[in-house]
């Protein structure tokens, strides 16, 4: 057969991917010890698709791939050979192992491409998530809000409920605030409509006038307009001070700030 017939017939190609038979791999290797065309058209194909493979391999991180053929050349063992007499190596090892190292750089820079993005994603929807709860917990405030300042509107409007003013004394008189006292059930709710916030360690107590002398009427907590105070079955006065954290069972008259008679 003409040698270029026989090039172009894909035997070669056949050959050099470990596709061609016993006999033909040995009637080729016949052929290219004794036709330098055939054994130049054997070395062109390889060259070609090892650069086709190098080319086509997909793109991963530098440290990673430098891994990766650092432990293809510790763990790699060599290729076998024909006897030494042939001068010969088979060709299809050396591109099964190009092939094998080339999947499992682009398999493993796929997988960390996807590690990558799944992190991102992850970090993403934490982010979303930790907006989503401060939403919610503030449309709970403003809600809790909305029913304290309802509750108080009731309160003002209903002729069973007193409201005692509450102006501020000696040297707070700028502060003031509201108390509503339900003449029914005697329970008592505080509306600190002008009270700065308290220093930290302190809080605001309420007290009850009876009979000439001071009864605890409840903490004001973190309540913004209507505070709901212990049940006071009579009084004569009311008074808030600044006491500890957790009150006391005294008041403290040097930290007065506001007080309200109950009119008769």
């Amino acid at each position: 057969m003409d040698n270029k017939v026989y090039i172009e017939s894909g035997a070669i190609e056949a050959y050099v991917l470990g596709l061609a038979t016993a006999e033909e791999r040995a009637e080729l290797e016949k052929l290219r010890e004794q036709d330098p065309a055939i054994a130049l058209a054997i070395t062109q194909f390889e060259m070609e698709l090892e650069e086709k493979l190098l080319n086509e391999a997909p793109a991963a991180p530098a440290s990673l791939k430098n891994k990766i053929w650092q432990e293809l050349a510790s763990t790699s063992t060599q290729a076998p050979v024909l006897p030494l007499s042939s001068g010969l190596i088979r060709p299809i090892w050396k591109w099964v192992a190009v092939a094998a190292s080339i999947i499992l750089v682009g398999s493993l820079a796929y997988i960390y491409i996807l590690s990558d993005k799944n992190k991102k994603m992850q970090e993403e929807y934490a982010s979303m998530l930790a907006e989503t709860n401060d939403l919610k917990l503030q449309n709970e405030l403003v809600a809790a809000q909305l029913r304290e300042m309802q509750k108080g509107m009731s309160m003002l409007s209903d002729p069973g409920v007193a409201k005692v003013s509450m102006p501020g004394m000696g040297t707070h008189q700028q502060n003031k605030a509201m108390l509503l006292w339900d003449t029914k059930t005697k329970d008592v709710y505080l509306m600190p409509t002008d009270l700065p916030p308290a220093p930290q360690g302190m809080q605001y107590q309420l007290w009850a006038m009876v009979d000439g002398k001071p009864v605890d009427a409840g903490m004001m907590g973190d309540c913004s307009v209507v505070c709901t105070m212990k049940n006071i079955p009579k009084a004569e006065a009311f008074a808030i001070t600044l006491q500890k954290q957790g009150g006391s069972p005294e008041p403290d008259m040097n930290s007065l700030y506001v007080m309200g008679k109950i009119s008769p």
